[in-house]
């Protein structure tokens, strides 16, 4: 018992250990929006702010937040686009068995490996064409191109646990597919509907590629391209510049927290089968 006690001390120290090397870079982050300007300079710097300041967080709120509403809407667009086209998707591929269902998954995972600067250039083209050039809209359209593989793939898990009961139960009270996937299929997957719908906002809100190719120097640009302008117009006013960073991470970690539970859920679907 007390050599098995040692060993799960020496794991927890070491986790905690390494948990701490990997957020120091969060708290630096903190620690930098809070410091003085006239305190950057000092040698050693303090790890702790000797005279904290909020000057950093009062010039996000008059300099950053058009860029924070603009990556709210794209976030919000591109969850919704997205769980519109990857949960009928991920069902078809699930219960409807389709020709050719294992060549769509295959291409699916393919599509994922696809970089991303390549399909920010294929977009650019397209959308030069089209007019959506620095446009809300287009951007939404390209940010869900990285998350509907990811969610089509996490329906698909999800929705083949659903029992086939159930659904043919559904069908002999007279529903007809898109009813028995609107009443009974998307109810049940609430917990992959959280799970896109979280990953699709975070690689949205945290897109810079497609935003610096698609809306760069356009009336609406997110808060990505925003921090990225503030640190090359002011590259001296660090507590600004982390305190916009600090502001940015946010929302992101606030969601993140409040739906680990359905994220853990969903992500294990389909891992485990009867």
């Amino acid at each position: 018992m007390n050599r098995r006690t040692g060993r799960t001390w020496w794991k927890t120290a070491l986790g905690l250990l390494l948990t701490a090397l990997m957020l120091f870079p969060v708290y630096w982050m903190l620690n930098v929006s809070l410091t003085p300007d006239r305190d950057m300079r000092k040698s050693p710097p303090d790890l702790v702010p000797a005279h904290g300041t909020l000057d950093g967080y009062r010039t996000v709120l008059d300099e950053q937040l058009p860029y924070l509403g603009t990556s709210l809407v794209i976030g919000l667009g591109t969850v919704v686009l997205t769980v519109a086209l990857s949960a009928p998707a991920g069902y078809a591929l699930a219960k409807l068995r389709p020709r050719g269902g294992n060549v769509l998954n295959f291409v699916l995972l393919a599509a994922q490996m696809i970089p991303g600067i390549i399909m920010a250039m294929g977009f650019y083209a397209i959308y030069l064409q089209l007019g959506l050039l620095q446009s809300v809209p287009g951007l939404i359209v390209a940010d869900s191109t990285l998350a509907v593989p990811f969610g089509v793939l996490i329906f698909t898990a999800f929705m083949s646990g659903i029992p086939g009961e159930l659904l043919q139960a559904a069908r002999t009270d007279g529903a007809g597919a898109l009813r028995t996937f609107w009443s009974v299929v998307l109810p049940m997957s609430r917990n992959a509907v959280v799970t896109v719908s979280l990953f699709a906002f975070l690689w949205s809100w945290s897109d810079f590629v497609f935003a610096g190719t698609l809306v760069n120097g356009g009336a609406h640009e997110p808060i990505t391209l925003g921090i990225y302008h503030y640190i090359g117009n002011n590259n001296q006013e660090w507590n600004a510049i982390m305190a916009t960073a600090v502001v940015a991470s946010l929302p992101a970690a606030v969601i993140l927290v409040l739906a680990q539970r359905y994220v853990a859920a969903g992500v294990t679907a389909g891992a485990v089968k009867d």
